[in-house]
């Protein structure tokens, strides 16, 4: 069997090299795939890609006459890939899972970062202001913190919420039994009124682009901090614009950016980015942005590239999997 995996980072090839035996050959290359050079893995019965990479009608259609069987996306998410149009062609799509410690452990350190006013601190200290005023934070003990979306990673939230003594509540179109032992359920209208944090920890679908809004803001407190690591598009960017100059939004803690595509993940020092949303957001002192790194540690890295081998294999044999889209 072949696999052919694109968007390869320097730090997944060891993985990569470890999982290749003499029933599989695995060709690895850094490039996105496009329709231009998906003619390079021909006779591969397996793609497999990161988030960059936009599996439309076209590519996937692409894909099956070069013969794939399957696809993968060494990414949780799956929101860059046709599904309908996959289903229709006859190709497997996996996704892959992995601890969800990583990006639970990163959320809480944004809280933290934005609650202790740690940006404009650090800014200060570069040029030997060491002065305090304006840096007064708050402690998560004191507040109650609205966790929507309480699957694997908002339960792990959750719970390291509980040991700093936050009050938090708690949304899910699916309740979690676990979770509901340290939160409290109730109405996405009830967690906007009574949160003066809110993270988000949901997946990306039609129904949740956007829901960050000037409608949903104007049901929240005054001076509310929002966390996201999920997915960008789930905030209306012109939105938390808005709110951040008009103070309705006291602080933003975002790992994620809507447009953030060609962007995140590659070095632009030398260029010039036109995502001036981007720009603006992050000059201002309550806004923390990170280039969507809140999965990257080496266990979650490791974790991703064997499930994203080893899932779409056993779905070209036949074999079930957890990570089985379609």
């Amino acid at each position: 069997m072949k696999l052919y995996a694109f968007e390869v980072r320097g730090d997944e090839l060891s993985t990569f090299a470890k999982l290749e035996n003499e029933n599989l050959e695995i060709t690895t290359n850094s490039d996105i795939l496009t329709e231009d050079n998906i003619s390079l893995a021909e006779g591969c019965e397996i793609i497999s890609t990161l988030g960059m990479t936009r599996w439309d009608r076209k590519l996937l259609k692409k894909a099956k006459e070069t013969g794939v069987k399957c696809i993968s996306t060494r990414t949780i998410g799956y929101n860059h890939i046709d599904i309908n149009a996959a289903k229709e062609l006859g190709i497997h799509v996996c996704n892959v899972h992995y601890s969800p410690d990583s990006v639970a452990d990163f959320t809480l350190m944004l809280m933290l970062v934005a609650l202790r006013k740690y940006k404009p601190a650090v800014y200060r200290q570069n040029v030997n202001d060491f002065s305090l005023g304006g840096l007064q934070g708050r402690t998560l003990s004191s507040m109650t913190v609205g966790v929507v979306g309480t699957g694997k990673i908002g339960y792990e939230v959750i719970k390291r919420l509980k040991s700093f003594g936050a009050k938090v509540l708690a949304y899910d179109v699916y309740r979690n039994p676990k979770a509901a032992e340290y939160a409290e359920y109730v109405s996405l209208d009830d967690l906007y009124a009574n949160s003066d944090m809110i993270s988000y920890h949901i997946p990306l679908t039609s129904e949740s682009a956007k829901m960050v809004n000037s409608y949903t803001l104007s049901k929240m407190k005054d001076g509310v901090v929002l966390v996201n690591t999920a997915r960008g598009e789930l905030m209306d960017v012109s939105c938390l614009i808005k709110g951040i100059e008009s103070e309705k939004i006291g602080a933003l803690a975002t790992d994620v950016f809507d447009g953030e595509t060609d962007i995140y993940h590659k070095s632009r020092v030398n260029d010039i980015i036109s995502n001036r949303d981007m720009a603006y957001l992050r000059q201002f002192p309550n806004v923390v942005m990170t280039q969507h790194m809140a999965f990257y540690t080496g266990s979650a890295v490791e974790e991703m590239v064997t499930r994203g081998v080893n899932e779409p294999v056993k779905a070209v044999m036949g074999e079930k999997s957890p990570c089985l889209i379609v």
